[in-house]
């Protein structure tokens, strides 16, 4: 069992390409749970605060989770979460043995655009603009958070460039590669 965790910035695509990633992976007999942030902090925290002290809390919870699944060999796990610190996305690789950050790189123009007409109701639309007029309390990563971007990711993905399925293609590739051979 494996896991990969899908980071970038809000709205470069993270949520689209983990689909196509489960997808195709599923087509090749995989069994793929997504842990999917944006649902899951539904649970963790009712009514978000977005603050520094909730982030840790969420993402050292969804890092154990991984963990739980991998090694209980229970499904292969594809997290997608913008985990804005680098910390973060190192602990969930100390957690797991089996592990790889997939670094979706795609300008911040570019992630305002597709955040402002998101339609799929995980997450507030238009994150960036409530951002910049101060209505979102913790701020967003890119603007008045900060983002921390990966250092040694084991696949970068540029989404401005690559459709969401090559973008996928790029990732199964690189899973084959390491732990389907």
């Amino acid at each position: 069992m494996f896991c990969i965790w899908i980071t970038g910035l809000p709205g470069s695509g993270k949520s689209t390409i983990a689909r196509n990633v489960k997808k195709s992976l599923a087509d090749m007999g995989r069994e793929i749970l997504i842990l999917q942030l944006d649902e899951i902090r539904k649970y963790i925290t009712p009514e978000p605060r977005y603050t520094d002290e909730e982030r840790d809390v969420v993402y050292r919870s969804l890092g154990y989770m991984a963990k739980l699944l991998v090694s209980t060999d229970c499904k292969d796990v594809i997290i997608d979460a913008t985990g804005n610190r680098r910390t973060y996305r190192d602990t969930a690789r100390a957690l797991i043995l089996e592990f790889a950050e997939v670094y979706i790189q795609c300008p911040l123009e570019v992630c305002q655009e597709r955040e402002a007409s998101r339609v799929d109701g995980l997450v507030e639309g238009n994150l960036y603009q409530k951002a910049r007029e101060g209505r979102l309390k913790g701020g967003v990563p890119g603007i008045t958070a900060a983002y921390e971007e990966s250092e040694n990711p084991e696949v970068v993905i540029h989404s401005d460039v690559l459709s969401p399925v090559e973008s996928a293609e790029e990732i199964v590739s690189y899973v084959r590669s390491r732990w389907l051979r």
